[in-house]
C-alpha cells in the first residue's frame, strides 16, 4: 500500500463504512492553482485476494495522471479501507462501488476494474448506467461464468469451516510465504516479474485487523456469480483485456463472454506471457492497451 509520486490519501464514508482512495492533486501531475474540473475521471478498482488493495493499478494510473483526474480506492475490507465483521455478498460492493462514484465523480467516469471486481462493475454499470462514461475490464470474471460453481473445489469448501478458516488466513495467506504463493500461482505467469515491494504491499494489506473478512469470503466464493447472466444486459462502452495464463478463467472465457453483447463489447484484447494482472505483471504493456482503449471508447 504505497501512493506514487504526486498522489494523496483521501477518505470518504459509504453507508457501509469508510473508504480511503488516492488521488493525483500534487506535483508533477498537478500544477498549483490548477482546476482538475475539465478532466476525464478515471477510476481504478482492484480485484480479491490474499492482500489485494489499490496498489494493484499503481503501477499504471501514475501514467494518465498528466492528462485525466484519477482515482484509485482500496475497496471495502481491503487495503487502508474499513473492515466491517461481515460476511460479504457481491450487492455489498455494487452498493460500494455506486457510492463511490456518486461522491467523487461530477460527471460519469471511466471505470477500470480487474477480476471479479470488473465483474461486479458490469453489474453496477447495468444497475446504474447513468453512473459510467465507459467500462475497461481486466480479466472480468464471476469466477462461475457458465454454469461452473467455484465453491465446489477443495479449499472454498476447506475455508467455509469456521474456525479453520481463521487458521489457515493466518497461516496459509497473511505471511510472507503465503503471499508469494499467491502471486505465483494465482496472479503472475512469471515468477520472476515479483519483487519485495510487491509483495511487503500485499503483505501489508493482508495483516490489516479484519482484513481476513473480506479475503474469506472471496477464498470461500460468497462473492462469485455467473457473469453471463449480466452481459448481455451491458449497454455502457466496453473494452476487455485478458492474460494468456489467468488462472482459472482462459482467455475462451472471456471471448464468450464477450460474445455475449456485442453491441456493447468494443474491443477484446489478449495480452501474451502474463496472467490475472496483467497491470501489475506488465505495466507498460497494459498501459499503451488502456490508451488504445480510451481512444477507442471515447
Amino acid at each position: 500500500m504505497i501512493e506514487p509520486l504526486g498522489f494523496t490519501r483521501n477518505s470518504l464514508v459509504t453507508s457501509l463504512g469508510t473508504i480511503v482512495y488516492y488521488e493525483a492533486t500534487e506535483a508533477p501531475w498537478v500544477k498549483a492553482g490548477e482546476s482538475l474540473g475539465d478532466r476525464q475521471t478515471l477510476v481504478f478498482l482492484h480485484g480479491f485476494g490474499g492482500g489485494s488493495s489499490a496498489y494493484e493499478w499503481s503501477k499504471v494510473y501514475p501514467a494518465f495522471a498528466a492528462d485525466y483526474r484519477v482515482l484509485a480506492p482500496d475497496l471495502l475490507g481491503w487495503g487502508r479501507s474499513d473492515h466491517p465483521v461481515k460476511n460479504y455478498t457481491p450487492q455489498d460492493y455494487i452498493q460500494v462501488i455506486q457510492e463511490f462514484l456518486q461522491q467523487t465523480c461530477a460527471q460519469p467516469p471511466v471505470v477500470i476494474a480487474s477480476s471479479l471486481v470488473a465483474a461486479i462493475a458490469v453489474r453496477t454499470a447495468v444497475q446504474y448506467p447513468e453512473l459510467f462514461a465507459s467500462l475497461i475490464l481486466a480479466t472480468p470474471t464471476g469466477l462461475s461464468d457458465f454454469g461452473e460453481d467455484y465453491r465446489s473445489n477443495f479449499f472454498a469448501q476447506l475455508v467455509s469451516v469456521p474456525v479453520l478458516d481463521r487458521f489457515i488466513y493466518t497461516t496459509g495467506i497473511a505471511n510472507t510465504a503465503g503471499i508469494v504463493n499467491f502471486l505465483e500461482q494465482r496472479q503472475f505467469a512469471q515468477a520472476r516479474r515479483i519483487y519485495p515491494e510487491i509483495i511487503d504491499a500485499y503483505l501489508e494489506s493482508a495483516t490489516q485487523p479484519r482484513a481476513e473478512y473480506a479475503a474469506l469470503s472471496f477464498v470461500r466464493g460468497d462473492l462469485c456469480f455467473d457473469l453471463a447472466q449480466f452481459m448481455p444486459d451491458l449497454t455502457i462502452a466496453t473494452a476487455i483485456l485478458w492474460g494468456e495464463y489467468a488462472q482459472f478463467t482462459p482467455p475462451a472465457i472471456g471471448r464468450r463472454l464477450a460474445a455475449l453483447n456485442p453491441n456493447a463489447i468494443k474491443a477484446f484484447v489478449e495480452i501474451k506471457d502474463v496472467g490475472l494482472t496483467p497491470h501489475l505483471e506488465l505495466p507498460g504493456v497494459t498501459i499503451g492497451v488502456l490508451r488504445g482503449f480510451l481512444a477507442l471508447l471515447q
